[in-house]
C-alpha cells in the first residue's frame, strides 16, 4: 500500500496517537513534513476542504521538531499502514471508477441520481466543460432562476455564447434573473451544479451504437441492387429527407467515381483481386459502367486495354456474379479508408 493512498486521512490514522507527547494533528504535520522533504508527494488534495485547512494551519505552527521524535513518528506511521488490511475509494465518484467495468451505465446513472450529497469536487468544472449546444438543450427545460445561476457560474465568454443559442424572450428573463442572484446562498449553487452536473452526466443508454440513417445504409449496402433501389424509392414516398440522408451514407459500387480520388486507384488496384475487377467489367450495368470507366480512365492505359479485352472474353457472368464481385472491391476500398492509406472524398452537402 502506498503512503499517498495512507494518507487519505493523516488525521485519524490507526495508531497515530501512541507517541508520547504529540497531538494527531502535529504528527501528521511531521509525517507530510517528512513526506516532502524526501521528494514523495502525498495526496494532500483528496483530503475535504476542512482537513486540507487544519493540516497547513498546523503547519505552520509546527516548531524544530528532533531527529528521535521524526524517527518515532514515522515508525508509527509505517506501523499504522502496515495495520490496514485493505482500502477503498474515498466517495461516490471513487467507488464509481473503481466499478467503471463492472456495472451498467444506467445503474451507474440510478446510483448518481440517488446519491447527489455524496458528490465530490466542483460540479461546475465539470458543467464548464460541456459544450454550449447541449447546455442549451438542457436549459431550455429548466427554470428561469436555475438558468440565472448557471450563466452566472460561467466563464463570461462561454456565458456570452450560451446566451445567443436560447430564444430571445427567454433569453432576457435569464439575464434579469441574473441581477437577483445575489442572494443565493453557496449551498444552493453548489446543489444546482450537482444536479445539473448529474443530468448532463446522465445520458440515456443506446441500444444501437449507430444512428438508423448509418444502420439503413449499411444494411443497403450489402443488398443487391434491385433491393437497394426498390427500398429507396419506397423511403422517399414516406420519408425524402430521411431517404436523401440515406443515400449519402451508402456506398457502393457504383459510388467509387465520385468517392475516390483518381490518384488513388492504382493503390486500390494492387489490393483487389484480379478476377473480381474483371466480373465487375464484364457485368457492369447502369451506374456501375461509369465507375468501370473510372477505374479504366485512372490505370495506365496498357493495363486498362488488356483489363478491357480479357472481359470481354468472359462468359456466362451473372449479375449475383457481378454484385459480389464489385462488393468485395467496395470492401477493399473501404479497408484501404480505415488503415488511413487512402481518404474519401466527402460528399457534397
Amino acid at each position: 500500500m502506498s503512503l499517498d493512498l495512507a494518507l487519505a486521512n493523516p488525521l485519524d490514522l490507526p495508531g497515530m496517537a501512541s507517541t508520547s507527547g504529540l497531538t494527531g494533528r502535529e504528527k501528521a504535520a511531521i509525517v507530510v513534513r517528512l513526506l516532502l522533504s524526501s521528494g514523495s508527494v502525498p495526496a494532500i488534495a483528496d483530503l475535504p476542504d476542512s482537513l486540507q485547512t487544519e493540516l497547513t494551519l498546523q503547519l505552520a505552527r509546527m516548531t524544530p521538531v528532533d531527529q528521535n521524535t521524526v524517527d518515532a513518528v514515522a515508525a508509527e506511521f509505517a506501523d499504522a499502514i502496515e495495520k490496514i488490511g485493505l482500502s477503498f475509494p474515498a466517495g461516490l465518484e471513487g467507488a464509481l471508477g473503481l466499478l467503471e467495468d463492472v456495472i451498467s451505465a444506467s445503474a451507474s446513472s440510478r446510483v448518481r441520481r440517488m446519491s447527489s450529497d455524496d458528490y465530490h469536487g466542483d460540479p461546475w468544472d465539470k458543467i464548464g466543460t460541456v459544450d454550449n449546444d447541449r447546455l442549451a438543450q438542457v436549459l431550455q427545460n429548466e427554470s428561469i432562476e436555475v438558468a440565472a445561476i448557471v450563466l452566472s457560474k460561467l466563464k463570461v465568454s462561454k456565458a456570452a455564447e450560451l446566451l445567443g443559442l436560447l430564444p430571445g424572450d427567454r433569453a432576457r428573463r435569464i439575464t434579469y434573473a441574473i441581477s437577483l442572484t445575489g442572494a443565493v446562498a453557496p449551498p444552493m449553487v453548489r446543489r444546482v451544479g450537482i444536479a445539473l452536473a448529474e443530468q448532463l452526466d446522465t445520458r440515456p443508454v443506446r441500444a444501437f451504437s449507430d444512428g438508423p440513417v448509418d444502420r439503413v445504409g449499411a444494411i443497403l449496402n450489402y443488398s443487391p441492387a434491385t433491393v437497394r433501389n426498390q427500398v429507396l424509392d419506397d423511403l422517399d414516398a414516406e420519408d425524402a429527407d430521411f431517404a436523401e440522408k440515406v443515400r449519402k451514407a451508402i456506398f457502393t459500387f457504383a459510388n467509387i467515381k465520385d468517392r475516390v480520388a483518381g490518384r488513388d486507384i492504382p493503390r486500390i488496384q494492387r489490393d483487389i483481386d484480379q478476377s473480381d475487377l474483371l466480373t465487375a467489367i464484364a457485368g457492369a450495368q447502369g451506374e456501375d459502367i461509369a465507375t468501370v470507366d473510372f477505374i479504366m480512365d485512372n490505370i495506365s492505359q496498357r493495363l486498362a486495354d488488356s483489363l478491357r479485352s480479357e472481359a470481354a472474353e468472359k462468359k456466362g457472368v451473372t449479375t449475383a456474379d457481378a454484385e459480389a464481385a464489385m462488393m468485395r472491391i467496395v470492401n477493399t476500398v473501404r479497408a484501404l479508408e480505415s488503415s488511413g492509406e487512402i481518404f474519401l472524398v466527402a460528399k457534397d452537402e
